[in-house]
């Protein structure tokens, strides 16, 4: 039986997502300046942003540990960033899906400001170990944290979540 440690993991995770970078020697400086590198989406992977008041429409409760607890549920344990300044949230997510679900994220972005994001855009990627909200509360954090390399949400399990809090918005305002 081959065991590896969950730091193992996360530098092989790391390691995957600074692949995505011809010099990953500049993503690791800016980890250690900012607490976030900026990696190209499309490649090895794209990110969904999801607003926050979808999330917390759902959820009913507005303690980031218990929002996060419940992303990794709905989401499988699927790697979400959450951008506590902009008060969003980016489920990555096979780098296929701009494509694959152009329909869908295009409905998406008119009623929801859900937005799919791929070739051509960056994503403020924080340190594998920034695993919650700092305390000035504006700097990116893993809500869920990448278990290993290549590990990402599944694009169906980001559908339902978007499509559960349209629904629940959609009650609050008939009420």
């Amino acid at each position: 039986m081959l065991v590896h440690t969950r730091a193992d993991r996360q530098l092989a995770a790391e390691h995957w997502l600074l692949s995505t970078l011809p010099a990953p020697s500049n993503a690791r400086a800016e980890w250690d300046k900012h607490g976030v590198a900026l990696l190209p989406l499309g490649t090895l992977f794209s990110a969904v942003r999801i607003p926050g008041r979808l999330v917390l429409a759902l959820i009913g409760s507005e303690e980031p540990r218990a929002v996060d607890v419940f992303l990794g549920q709905v989401l499988d344990g699927g790697p979400v960033i959450c951008d506590p300044h902009g008060h969003r949230y980016y489920a990555l997510v096979p780098a296929s899906m701009p494509a694959t679900w152009h329909q869908a994220a295009e409905e998406w972005r008119a009623a929801l400001d859900v937005d799919v994001l791929g070739r051509g855009t960056y994503l403020g990627v924080p340190r594998m170990d920034a695993v919650e909200v700092a305390p000035q509360g504006c700097v990116s954090y893993w809500a869920v944290p990448m278990a290993s390399a290549a590990t990402l949400c599944a694009p169906l399990a980001v559908a339902r979540l978007i499509a559960a809090g349209q629904h629940r918005i959609a009650e609050g305002l008939e009420r």
